[in-house]
């Protein structure tokens, strides 16, 4: 019996768990805003303590990541992630996570081959895109001025 695709997108539905849409929107909102609001207090913290702009900014974007490279470890950013959704995939949090998943995943493949090698498998196009993209825009702004 061959399925048709008006019969596949059905069997489909009826297999889908209905979602949320409000909540879902609502939790990676509250969040991705509630990360930021942790980065953003960092950082006014460390200006009123007297720290340079460039040292603080720096300071807090090592910090957060070292944040969620700790949740990814202990288990905790997945189970976070059933509830805030797309609220865990804020840049510099998602990034982190999706290095330190890699790694950990595949850590006992050795430390060459397994984590230095799968640690970039997702996070290389990203970093490839980043780079060209800056090459490009750095080419394009030494010819205009």
């Amino acid at each position: 019996m061959a399925l048709t695709p008006k019969d596949y997108q059905q069997m489909s539905q009826e297999a889908s768990p209905p979602s949320n849409t409000l909540k879902n929107a609502t939790m990676a909102f509250l969040f991705g805003g509630g990360f930021c609001a942790l980065g953003q207090s960092l950082l006014e913290l460390l200006l009123a303590r007297g720290m340079e702009r460039d040292e603080a900014s720096a300071l807090v974007s090592l910090s957060l990541i070292l944040l969620s490279v700790l949740l990814t470890a202990l288990g905790l950013y997945d189970r976070v992630a059933r509830v805030a959704g797309a609220g865990t995939q804020v840049p510099i949090a998602g990034f982190a996570n999706a290095m330190s998943s890699s790694a950990i995943e595949f850590r006992s493949e050795g430390l060459i081959l397994g984590l230095g090698a799968k640690m970039f498998s997702i996070a290389g196009p990203v970093l490839v895109d980043g780079i060209s993209a800056a090459a490009l825009y750095g080419v394009i702004y030494y010819f205009i001025l």
